[in-house]
């Protein structure tokens, strides 16, 4: 796979990024390397049967970068405070952070701040270059970029992801979570996608929630996403990732946004 598909050090952005989220053994990271994913998602939620600590991390995303070294690893914390996040990337040096919590506008821009680059932070090449690339890439130069995830229900979960435009680099759709579940991800649930069909964030999003082969083609055509993210949909039991459900999602995905694109 070439490297302008890749979620890390793209100069361009076709539209067509895939992650792979929960990822948590070496057979795992294998095969989605192998099935030409773009992005690679670490967990490091403690609730979640995907967690990961820092030391296995650090070794997956070793073999990741030694199987593609153009694969975007981003780490998904929720509500992680400073020092857990600073812990974070000095142990995998990510390329992404993904926010999966209750973080402000406020908050992303603190954060972003502090790990991540300006959308217009390029210090190779100045930002007019880039100028039919939306915001969002890892250009070269650049440093963290910072995701953030948006459970939606509803019109006024959607109206909340569009305040996230100034401040993130990427939003993440996700389905949101019914009260008293204890992810706010990775829980298979799908959301009424025509609730963002032909909508724009003025920033890239992918799609997720549910999402599995059998399912995300009919997603992509209705949704137009940059891009798609699954957890439980390629997974054989919680935390569990089956490489051939893997392998079967990427083709589907790749297809299906290759159409769209």
């Amino acid at each position: 796979m070439s490297a302008d598909r890749r979620g890390r050090r793209t100069q361009d952005f076709s539209g067509r990024l895939i992650k792979i989220c929960g990822l948590n053994s070496r057979e795992s990271v294998a095969a989605a390397v192998e099935a030409g994913a773009d992005m690679l998602g670490l967990v490091f939620f403690p609730k979640s049967p995907r967690h990961l600590g820092f030391r296995e991390a650090a070794e997956l995303v070793a073999q990741a970068r030694r199987g593609a070294a153009d694969v975007g690893i981003v780490a998904l914390t929720v509500d992680a405070s400073d020092d857990e996040l600073a812990a974070i990337v000095e142990s995998i040096e990510p390329d992404w952070l993904q926010l999966h919590g209750k973080e402000t506008p406020e908050r992303v821009a603190m954060l972003r701040g502090r790990f991540g680059a300006s959308h217009t932070e390029t210090p190779d090449r100045p930002d007019a270059a880039h100028a039919g690339a939306p915001r969002g890439l890892n250009l070269p130069g650049s440093r963290i970029r910072v995701m953030k995830a948006i459970g939606i229900a509803g019109e006024s979960d959607v109206a909340l992801a569009q305040r996230f435009a100034p401040t993130a680099d990427m939003l993440l759709l996700d389905a949101k979570p019914a009260a008293g579940m204890a992810l706010p991800g990775g829980n298979g649930l799908v959301f009424d996608h025509r609730l963002i069909a032909g909508r724009e964030f003025g920033i890239p999003f992918m799609l997720s929630g549910g999402l599995d082969a059998s399912n995300v083609a009919a997603a992509v055509r209705l949704v137009h996403p940059q891009g798609v993210d699954v957890s439980s949909g390629v997974e054989s039991a919680p935390g569990v990732k089956d490489a051939a459900r893997i392998g079967a999602f990427v083709r589907a995905a790749r297809e299906a946004l290759d159409m769209n694109g």
